[in-house]
C-alpha cells in the first residue's frame, strides 16, 4: 500500500478503517502488476494509463468513484445504491458488492 493511501485510511474513524481496507483490497487484487497508486481529488486513486477509481470516506457512506462511463454501464446492477455522475454510494452498514466493483474495475482497465 501507497504511504499516501495507508495515511489516508488511517486518518478515517477507526469503525471505519477495516472496511476501507477491505475495499482498497477488492481494487488492488484486479489492479495490474504496473498500475500507480496516489491521492487525487482528495481520494486513494488507483491509475492505469489513467484514473481507473477512486474511493473516499463519508460520514454515512463509503463513495467509490469509476467515472460517469462506468455508471451508465453497469446502470441495471446499481439499481439499489444512491448514484450520480460518476459516483456510487455504498452503505457503510452493509457488505460491499464484491463482484459489481470487480466488474466495474475490469471495465475501466478495458477502457483505459
Amino acid at each position: 500500500m501507497e504511504k499516501l493511501v495507508r495515511e489516508y485510511i488511517e486518518n478515517q474513524p477507526v469503525s471505519r478503517q477495516d472496511k476501507l481496507h477491505q475495499l482498497y483490497q477488492i481494487i488492488t487484487d484486479e489492479m495490474p502488476e504496473n498500475y500507480d497508486e496516489k491521492i487525487s481529488y482528495g481520494m486513494p486513486t488507483f491509475h492505469y494509463k489513467k484514473n481507473i477509481i477512486h474511493f473516499a470516506n463519508f460520514k454515512n457512506h463509503i463513495g467509490i468513484y469509476p467515472g460517469s462511463k462506468a455508471i451508465v454501464e453497469f446502470k441495471d446492477q446499481l439499481k439499489d445504491y444512491k448514484t450520480s455522475i460518476g459516483a456510487i454510494q455504498l452503505p457503510v452498514d452493509q457488505p460491499f458488492p464484491v463482484k459489481l466493483i470487480q466488474e466495474i474495475v475490469h471495465y475501466n482497465l478495458r477502457n483505459a
